[in-house]
């Protein structure tokens, strides 16, 4: 018995390609011409989101292997949500960068949540022992 249906792996894979090619699209065209000119934060995120590509298109070949990618694509938009969007949609209404940020990161975790197998993550993850530690 397959502990993943092919669909659900067909979901993952083309969750993979829309992670890859969606941060591809948005961010590397900004690492390839503006390294000099950068700010440092805006440096580090640029490197780090390339490289969230970058394992995004590894999962599209291992699926199962990658689904940290998307944990951690889910767990900084939910931090991002939490922690930045919600207080500035408090404060009124959300315009420019901030509500464009919020639409893609609120459909992004969305997609994410459906995505993932949630039974196979939870047999890994939770029911499966830890590895030792000595």
């Amino acid at each position: 018995m397959h502990e993943v249906s092919l669909v659900r792996l067909y979901v993952l894979r083309a969750t993979y390609l829309l992670v890859g090619v969606g941060v591809a699209a948005m961010i590397w065209p900004h690492l390839l011409n503006s390294p000099q000119t950068v700010e440092h934060y805006h440096g580090v995120t640029w490197c780090l989101l390339t490289a969230v590509s970058l394992l995004g298109f590894l999962g599209i070949r291992y699926p199962l292997k990658m689904l940290p990618v998307l944990f951690f694509e889910l767990v900084w938009k939910v931090i991002w949500v939490v922690a930045i969007g919600l207080p500035l949609r408090s404060a009124g209404p959300l315009v420019g960068d901030f509500a464009e940020t919020w639409t893609n990161t609120v459909v992004g975790i969305v997609v994410v949540l459906i995505a993932i197998p949630w039974g196979y993550v939870f047999r890994q993850y939770v029911k499966e022992p830890g590895e030792r530690w000595r």
